[in-house]
């Protein structure tokens, strides 16, 4: 039991899980109360396409498909580490902004022009997931950093099928937020910046001068 608690301790981040939920479940409760309309006339002349179910339910296998493959490299615990942070903070910084500043959209069509197992599938995210709480985007966010961490990977990033199929896919999930009329594109411009800022801190920042300058002896 020590050695396998000493090899898969790193799962400890899965506790976060018991932060992130229940928090995000209430602010959904709130989805009847008064909140701020985000809304851009770019909005309106992009269309609703049923199709981009497809792209956007996989965000689920994406997102998660890249947390176990990193979670089963023992010898790559840090870029598992990193694409936690990534993640947690963004998906943080998200419950935050929902939670004093409420806000959704009134995008979503009021009836389909046609009925087939897509608009089906569309019909059951709009039961299950509300207009609101959705700025910045983390469909948006959390697909920039499984792309980037499949980039950053060695293994992973070193084969161009599937960098090049991480990288279509994410596009696809970004558009499929706006085409589904999930969102608007103010939450799309958000999520991608703060997905870029947080690329910026997590893979190319050192904090090691910061530690060994407080790690420094003081002379007296």
């Amino acid at each position: 039991m020590k050695a396998l608690w000493k090899k898969y301790r790193h799962a400890l981040v899965l506790l976060y899980g018991l932060i992130y939920m229940p928090w995000f479940i209430w602010l959904e409760s709130r989805a009847n109360l008064p909140y701020h309309v985000i809304h851009v006339r770019l909005d309106d002349l992009i269309p609703f396409s049923e199709v981009f179910i497809v792209p956007y339910l996989l965000w689920f296998v994406y997102v998660a498909a890249v947390f176990v493959y990193l979670f089963f490299q023992f010898d790559k615990k840090k870029e598992f580490y990193q694409y936690c942070i990534f993640l947690f903070t963004g998906m943080t910084l998200f419950l935050v902004v929902s939670t004093v500043y409420p806000n959704g959209h009134l995008l979503r069509p009021a009836s389909f022009e046609r009925h087939n197992i897509f608009t089906f599938a569309v019909q059951m995210l709009y039961r299950t997931d509300t207009a609101t709480n959705i700025f910045p985007s983390i469909h948006v966010f959390n697909s920039i950093a499984a792309h980037v961490a499949v980039a950053k990977n060695r293994k992973l990033g070193g084969n161009i099928w599937i960098r090049g199929g991480s990288f279509l896919l994410m596009v696809s999930i970004i558009l499929a937020t706006m085409f589904l009329k999930q969102h608007s594109v103010l939450d799309v411009i958000a999520g991608t910046l703060l997905g870029v800022l947080m690329e910026q801190l997590v893979y190319h920042t050192d904090f090691s001068f910061a530690r060994s300058r407080r790690r420094k002896p003081v002379r007296v």
